[in-house]
């Protein structure tokens, strides 16, 4: 389905045009048109589908429609990467529709942020810890808020949001429209909504958390202190032109992405304690393809846009499945193949087997000489468990990654 097909403002085609965007995505081509009549929504897809252009573009053909007036919708977002992602995809459209829009989050310059606001803006996109500051101090009043948005909204209950965003509803309009955008929809994201939406519009595009079929996903079992050793092997005997490595803690995140240097690859690094500048500096240097290694905590996990990721790495299991696929959803788009490889030691088999039943099969393991044993807890329909994977799973053969002393 085109673009053409909707009820948009013809401006924003012609800024889709000039991008090179036709077709809409099936979570746009859900999304659009109950948007367009103004009424509340819950949309559920997978990262890297297109929820972006699917509120935004009816939203500020909406906008474009009604009578003028200052901080008309509000965006709210998790991570300040996704703030500035969500905004430079709604700032060409604004421009062409003559709005106006900012993006305010924690770690840059109150005033500046502040001037911006007091000047008047339609669209604010914000995170919520920022956005309360600004209100608080007076900065910011929704007098006339027409469209709230909330994207990722599961992340950011997961990140303890849930306190901020009722104290800012709290200060909002009865009266508007509600729209939630989400990967996945769990308990207390109903509730919320119950409390904050009317009579919502419901759709889903494709099998909730579920990865691209483009992703070839593997299984390297390691012991803990032979991860970096394995991880260096992978980096040079592999083609990888762009990978992202998932860490679970900052202090790892530091010294992994130093060690990779110092090992001479053009590799940086981010995570939730460093400044907004250097933060910006490494997602600057990946995009860009001066660094081709990006080692980050889950706060890249969503709303880091980078196209041609062809690995992502994790290098600690991450904790749930929802965060497996919402880390190896960086990988495999716009029509690409990725790779995802998962280090799993063997006191993890627990968090493997979770990942397995969700996606409803076995991970195939890769065999190395030295491998330790991972025992599954989970055994896909129709395989026979057994220690080290089911007899049914795939397992990788392949010479020597360590070699033990």
């Amino acid at each position: 389905m085109t673009f053409d097909e909707f009820d948009l403002d013809p401006r924003c085609l012609r800024v889709l045009e000039g991008q090179g965007i036709t077709e809409a995505t099936p979570i746009q081509e859900l999304a659009i048109p109950p948007v367009l009549t103004g009424r509340d929504l819950i949309a559920t897809a997978q990262t890297g589908t297109g929820k972006t252009l699917a509120f935004s573009l009816p939203t500020l053909s909406r906008l474009a429609g009604e009578k003028p007036g200052p901080n008309r919708m509000l965006v709210l977002t998790p991570t300040r990467e996704l703030a500035q992602q969500v905004e430079s995809v709604i700032n060409p459209l604004a421009r062409k529709l003559h709005l106006t829009s900012v993006v305010i989050y924690g770690g840059a310059g109150m005033q500046l942020q502040a001037d911006r606001l007091r000047r008047g803006c339609d669209i604010i996109v914000a995170t919520p810890g920022r956005l309360l500051d600004h209100m608080g101090r007076g900065y910011l009043r929704f007098t006339h808020l027409d469209i709230l948005v909330f994207d990722e909204a599961d992340r950011m209950l997961d990140m303890g949001f849930l306190p901020d965003i009722r104290r800012i509803i709290a200060k909002l309009p009865k009266e508007r429209q509600t729209l939630m955008f989400s990967a996945t929809f769990a308990n207390e994201l109903r509730t919320l909504c119950a409390d904050m939406m009317h009579d919502p519009d419901r759709v889903g595009a494709g099998p909730a958390a579920r990865p691209v079929d483009a992703v070839r996903q593997v299984v390297y079992p390691v012991r803990q202190d032979e991860k970096s050793k394995l991880l260096l092997q992978i980096l040079r005997e592999n083609q990888i032109d762009s990978a992202l490595v998932f860490m679970r803690t900052k202090h790892r995140t530091d010294r992994l992405g130093r060690m990779l240097k110092e090992a001479g690859f053009n590799a940086t690094f981010i995570h939730g304690d460093l400044s907004q500048a250097h933060r910006q500096r490494a997602l600057e240097g990946f995009r860009s393809g001066r660094a081709n290694i990006l080692v980050a905590t889950d706060v890249a996990a969503r709303g880091l846009d980078v196209d041609g990721i062809s690995h992502v790495i994790n290098y600690d299991i991450p904790q749930t499945a929802d965060d497996y696929i919402h880390r190896i959803g960086r990988t495999a788009r716009a029509q690409r193949e990725g790779d995802a490889i998962t280090f799993v030691c063997p006191n993890e088999h627990s968090a493997l087997g979770a990942i397995e039943k969700a996606l409803g099969q076995n991970l195939p393991r890769k065999e190395y000489e030295g491998a330790p044993v991972i025992i599954s807890v989970y055994h896909a329909p129709g395989t026979k468990g057994a220690a080290g994977g089911p007899a049914g799973a795939r397992r990788m053969r392949g010479r020597s990654l360590l070699r033990r002393r």
